[in-house]
């Protein structure tokens, strides 16, 4: 019994301690995070190109550029619609991003505002994308509005590119430069 004890001690040590390297890991990140400045180019409803490189929208995954969607028995090229309104977005003049880590695309991850807002909240709560470690309370309330891509039957960007092995940037949760920390924070989906 005191053997058992000892070993269930050493594992919740052991989980303590590694959510405390996460949380200290994350906020040392947050001191390398950094803004982008225009201008911006959609290139599809979740990745961006400006001067400084490709930024891609974190917590999110949008339909991809050749992914059609139905609405109303109909096909719709939902991936287009993800892209035109996340250029439209990005085109207002009050656009930025900021981010700090890279996925393995070396893209930078990026939360983006426009007029105070969250970009990337709104285009999930819009239904032009879906949540994909974050904005889950976004992606309720779309569905249940059944507004873009819920306004009828689609497949999750990251099972239609499975499906379609198509040769486009995956999860961009998985960073790379910083080592085992980055693995941990891909693991735990922390950013």
């Amino acid at each position: 019994m005191i053997r058992l004890w000892r070993i269930v001690r050493d594992t919740i040590a052991a989980i303590s301690i590694l959510l405390l390297a996460l949380l200290i890991v994350a906020k040392l990140d947050g001191g390398r995070e950094r803004g982008f400045s225009g201008p911006f180019s959609a290139i599809d409803g979740d990745t961006l190109t400006t001067e400084d490189g490709k930024a891609r929208l974190a917590g999110i995954d949008a339909p991809e550029i050749s992914q059609m969607c139905e609405q109303s028995g109909e096909d719709w090229p939902c991936g287009v619609a993800a892209r035109q309104r996340l250029s439209s977005i990005a085109s207002t003049p009050n656009f930025g991003c900021k981010g700090g880590v890279t996925d393995r695309y070396g893209r930078w991850l990026v939360r983006c505002r426009a007029a105070g807002a969250d970009v990337n909240a709104t285009l999930v709560r819009e239904g032009f994308a879906v949540s994909y470690g974050a904005y889950a309370a976004e992606e309720a309330a779309a569905r249940r509005q059944g507004v873009g891509i819920w306004a009828g039957s689609f497949e999750r960007p990251q099972d239609w590119r499975r499906a379609h092995q198509a040769d486009v940037a995956g999860d961009g949760f998985t960073v790379s430069g910083t080592g085992f920390f980055a693995f941990l924070r891909g693991l735990f989906g922390v950013n």
